[in-house]
């Protein structure tokens, strides 16, 4: 069972996805799926190839094949036939002779290389071609794959590509782990589902919706709870409920201390809470737990924060409940497109655009820097990250960048 709890302080971030990585339990249970149904899926077995790949050596060109060694000093040889992929020659090529044979055709014995087509002429039965190493617009048996290999370890996302590559060894179904189910509310007297008139005081939820998107991009199953009123014995019984029959409690407000701020006391009731104090910006600490046998996070309540919390914090948790071993994202090099100063002492993410600039990726920063402000996230493709340290930046200044999509997939 996952624990969170940790000491006192502030957490930086590689902290905290260090705690992550070693507390985060592995859901139990998989499944075999096909091919069809494996995309997006976690892998839960290694896949070894019971066969080379491709299985026989073949022509990388449409040409002429013979030996090498065999070829006369002329270059002149009789054809001894045509060789079509999926239509092997029978028998062996005799020296001295070439057949025409077309791309991704079985290597015939006795050829050990391919003449490209125009580098050749021919009539009557004759071809002309030019003097080649053995090997040449050859592809060995085995080039992309030998037997026995692992072409895929468990513990990854599938893509087309994985899937392709199963499909290259004969493999028709697939081990998964079952997919992550993750039960998402929000609270709030003030909160109001999008298309119904807005009273006096009244805003539309937007981090529900957010919340469920995000957890579906990452391959989870997600269930829509709804909004809760806030009165703490509503939102109690909704995460007891909750906790059968999901891994995983997801919410944002309501974890802080103000007189309306039930969430906390409500799973206090149930469970175990503990606060992430973390030392980023945007967001507030970030709360987590345990609500029976469901695990429980609770986000900020401003759109930014929420988006930017779940990325650095949700996420890896959910990919690693989910098996995968490597949820570490790549950061890019910028530069700085604009000028900003702050008090240093936390990390900070920017939202910001990369556009080309004469080969180099510069960054610009949307205008407004407010947690509450959730077009700055339509309008950005990424987050610039400034470190613990950094009080100023300047145009042209180096800078680390997460693009979205690195994080979503």
């Amino acid at each position: 069972m996952t624990d969170f709890t940790v000491g006192t302080g502030m957490l930086r971030v590689e902290e905290a996805l260090t705690l992550l990585s070693r507390r985060v339990a592995v859901l139990d249970g998989v499944e075999e799926v096909c091919l069809a149904d494996a995309l997006g899926r976690v892998l839960a077995e290694d896949v070894v190839s019971p066969l080379d790949v491709p299985p026989h050596a073949n022509s990388a060109v449409d040409g002429w094949g013979f030996a090498a060694a065999g070829r006369p000093a002329d270059g002149r040889m009789t054809v001894a036939g045509t060789v079509a992929a999926g239509h092997p020659f029978v028998g062996a090529v005799p020296v001295g002779m070439a057949v025409r044979i077309l791309t991704g055709a079985p290597v015939p014995d006795g050829v050990d290389c391919v003449a490209m087509q125009e580098d050749c002429s021919g009539e009557g039965g004759v071809v002309t071609a030019p003097m080649l190493a053995p090997g040449t617009n050859v592809r060995a048996q085995g080039e992309d794959v030998a037997q026995g290999a692992t072409v895929l370890a468990a513990g990854i996302r599938l893509r087309p590509q994985d899937l392709g590559l199963a499909a290259a060894t004969g493999r028709t179904r697939l081990v998964v782990r079952r997919r992550l189910r993750a039960a998402v509310f929000s609270t709030g007297d003030e909160i109001n589902e999008p298309g119904a008139p807005l009273p006096p005081g009244g805003i539309y939820d937007t981090n529900r919706t957010t919340a469920c998107s995000l957890l579906r991009s990452l391959g989870a199953e997600v269930t829509d709870l709804g909004i809760l009123p806030d009165r703490r014995e509503v939102i109690r019984d909704a995460l007891a409920r909750a906790a059968t029959g999901h891994d995983l409690i997801l919410t944002s407000g309501g974890v802080s201390v103000g007189d309306e701020d039930h969430v906390k006391a409500a799973v206090e009731a149930c469970g175990s809470l503990h606060f992430w104090k973390m030392a980023i910006k945007p967001g507030k600490p970030v709360a987590l737990g345990r609500v029976g046998a469901a695990a429980f996070v609770g986000l900020p309540g401003n759109p930014v924060a929420v988006m930017v919390t779940f990325l650095l914090v949700a996420r890896p948790l959910v990919l690693g409940m989910m098996g995968i071993k490597d949820s570490a994202v790549p950061r890019y090099r910028v530069e700085a497109g604009f000028a900003f100063r702050r008090k240093p002492g936390r990390r900070e993410w920017l939202r910001a655009r990369v556009r080309t600039d004469d080969g180099r990726l510069v960054a610009e920063k949307f205008p407004s820097d407010g947690s509450g402000v959730l077009t700055s996230m339509v309008w950005s493709d990424g987050l610039v990250e400034l470190p613990e340290d950094v009080a100023e930046v300047s145009p042209g200044d180096a800078l680390a960048y997460v693009p979205y999509a690195e994080m979503l997939r």
